[in-house]
């Protein structure tokens, strides 16, 4: 299974940025999909995920300027990310999991056996 995060870069604070995630190997809408993210000296900490029966969950932080969705004519999924924030600098992972997520589960990386390499996103002016 590869995932594969693409979309990342420079955008200047309040602009908005799509990352995609393309999965090869497995049929991802059969999968929960998860985006985690890490700046620099600090931990991967969660984004947002698409469970399999198509719940969202989002960190408070992101809620309401992120939205999570599925892809499934490429056969992945995306994360708009909208009034971004300086804050908002990482390094940007896609994540799939065949597990029945809830909330809580969702944001655990210890739940998402599938990781593709990561996107950096930048935002500055």
């Amino acid at each position: 299974v590869q995932l594969q995060a693409s979309g990342g870069g420079l955008v200047q604070p309040g602009g908005s940025q799509r990352l995609s995630c393309v999965v090869s190997g497995r049929t991802s809408s059969n999968y929960a999909m998860g985006w985690f993210r890490q700046a620099p000296g600090k931990e991967r900490e969660f984004v947002a995920a698409i469970t399999r029966n198509d719940l969202t969950y989002y960190a408070d932080i992101v809620e309401g300027r992120f939205t999570v969705g599925r892809d499934n004519a490429k056969n992945g999924g995306y994360l708009q990310m909208n009034s971004l924030r300086p804050e908002d600098t990482a390094v940007y992972y896609c994540a799939m999991s065949a597990s029945t997520l809830n909330r809580s589960t969702a944001q655990l990386r210890r739940y998402y056996p599938y990781y593709g390499q990561g996107t950096l996103v930048t935002v500055s002016s």
